[in-house]
């Protein structure tokens, strides 16, 4: 059965195919095989934004749909940026910028405490869909640290961890990313999809 990875972030794509391998009976398509448009991220929480580019990209190629929204959470800043993290610093999602504001935010503050978030969604072309969660604890780095990863990884330093997940290998990062946690939930129903035998309702997260 095809299903169709829904982003186009190419750092995405790498992450979500590393993740998730060979699952029998799954044939993974991707952007570069079916050409779609971007669908705007206007929700107002990561569920809203994972369930809308899910269902519409699978009503659109008419492809059960695996999409995702992650986003940093900040607890000295109310859980921003939050939804708004592609576009912490602007429209134009500069990884750089949007990393730069927050170190500029958090100038002098103490709580460096913070989480990743990712939300996975499957949504079947019938209109049925699945959401699941998975996050990562730990603390923004006073200064950027490491060459590895995007986003905010060149920042973020799990509990436990010395290093920011931009100075892990993409092995280590996978080993433990929120993303990671949110697919490897999800991977149950996608063995089920593709054995046929997918439940009707779309569960708690």
């Amino acid at each position: 059965m095809k299903v169709l990875i829904g982003t186009r972030n190419p750092h995405k794509l790498a992450e979500c195919l590393r993740i998730l391998g060979e699952i029998p009976g799954i044939e993974w398509v991707t952007f570069r095989e079916s050409p779609f448009p971007e669908v705007p991220e206007e929700g107002e929480s990561l569920e809203e934004n994972a369930a809308k580019k899910a269902q519409e990209l699978a009503r659109l190629t008419g492809l059960p749909t695996l999409a995702e929204d992650s986003g940093l959470e900040v607890a000295a800043l109310g859980g921003a940026p939050g939804v708004r993290s592609a576009r912490f610093a602007g429209d134009q999602k500069d990884y750089r910028a949007n990393n730069e504001k927050l170190l500029s935010l958090l100038s002098g503050v103490e709580d460096r405490r913070a989480r990743f978030r990712t939300v996975a969604a499957l949504a079947l072309p019938d209109g049925r869909l699945w959401l699941r969660e998975g996050g990562l604890e730990g603390e923004i780095a006073r200064a950027l640290r490491g060459t590895g990863g995007f986003g905010y990884d060149p920042l973020f330093i799990p509990i436990g961890e010395a290093r920011t997940l931009a100075e892990m290998s993409p092995e280590e990062k996978d080993a433990i990313s929120h993303r990671r946690r949110a697919l490897e939930r999800m991977r149950p129903l996608l063995l089920a999809l593709a054995s046929g035998g997918i439940p009707e309702e779309g569960g708690p997260l």
